[in-house]
């Protein structure tokens, strides 16, 4: 069976929260529910020419010959879930991400190839109701498009450096909303409207400055992390630091779990979790604050 690479538009689709569903309305009823979402996105994806490959779980893949399609389609599903008076009762989202690039399409329909987990790394930056894609996707459309607002850059798996992506802003009533006007695409590109920020680490004296296109920055107790803390508590490989959905984000590894203060606020404990770094603060790995005091780390983001 040989397979065609061709380029067309991915898209992905899933219900947000939808372990909570089942938890709350139970296994018949929450897949009662979440089949009429997907049959809802189904219906839309078809209505802008484009093909529902399959449904996994609470995901539906789509694929679309043309970008333009697979954006119009995105925001479309955004307004039949804000529409919909039985999703909105029962409080049911999605988050969609989309990618135009060369996929392989197999004989039985099914495709593969970078164009899918580009997509697929889209959809698992998406929050609730947000349709986020690569900024060179939104780059190739023409005639009347969404608006779109920067979220920096993001790291996807087997590419090199980090991609430049957006959110589409499918919602009718835009005020308040900082934008990135479509006009970008003829002269200055995505990045200038982004003001990429920077983030301060500082430990015993030293400095280290993370910037959107950094490698995650790890910290642990074994030597070969970014940041090395000899300390029993502190696992190997410990937290990581790194820049996604257009902020600073830290990410916990550990057994003992990450101590984070914003400001003045009180301490947060994360464990396998990850927080936002916002303005100011401290991080203490392993321990407590009120334990900890000799290797707490500054944090401050620019």
């Amino acid at each position: 069976m040989t397979a065609l690479s061709r380029p067309q538009t991915i898209l992905f689709a899933d219900v947000s929260g939808s372990t909570r569903l089942f938890e709350t309305r139970g296994d018949v009823e929450a897949r009662r529910l979440i089949a009429l979402v997907l049959d809802a996105l189904s219906e839309v994806c078809r209505q802008h020419g484009g093909r529902v490959i399959k449904t996994i779980g609470d995901e539906v893949m789509c694929t679309f010959p043309k970008a333009i399609n697979g954006v119009l389609a995105a925001c479309d599903m955004q307004r039949r879930m804000a529409r919909d008076i039985n999703f909105v009762r029962e409080s049911l989202a999605v988050r969609i991400g989309l990618h135009h690039g060369d996929a392989l399409e197999e004989g039985d329909g099914d495709v593969y190839g970078d164009a899918v987990n580009t997509a697929a790394r889209m959809a698992s930056l998406a929050k609730r109701e947000q349709v986020v894609t690569t900024a060179a996707t939104y780059d190739g459309l023409s005639g009347k498009v969404p608006e779109a607002r920067s979220l920096g850059k993001a790291r996807v798996s087997g590419k090199l450096l980090p991609i430049a992506i957006v959110d589409l802003v499918w919602q009718e009533d835009t005020s308040g909303m900082t934008l990135v006007q479509s006009s970008t695409r003829a002269g200055a590109g995505i990045d200038d409207a982004a003001a990429p920020g920077v983030l301060r680490l500082r430990h015993r004296g030293e400095v280290v400055e993370l910037r959107p296109d950094s490698e995650p920055f790890l910290m642990g107790r074994e030597h070969g992390n970014h940041l090395v803390v000899e300390a029993d508590w502190v696992s190997r490989t410990h937290a990581m630091v790194e820049y996604k959905r257009g902020h600073f984000m830290i990410t916990d590894r550990s057994t003992n779990g990450t101590y984070v203060r914003i400001g003045e606020d009180d301490e947060l404990k994360l464990h396998r979790d990850e927080l936002h770094l916002r303005k100011s603060g401290t991080i203490s790995l392993g321990q407590s604050f009120g334990v900890n005091t000799g290797d707490i780390i500054h944090f401050e983001a620019g």
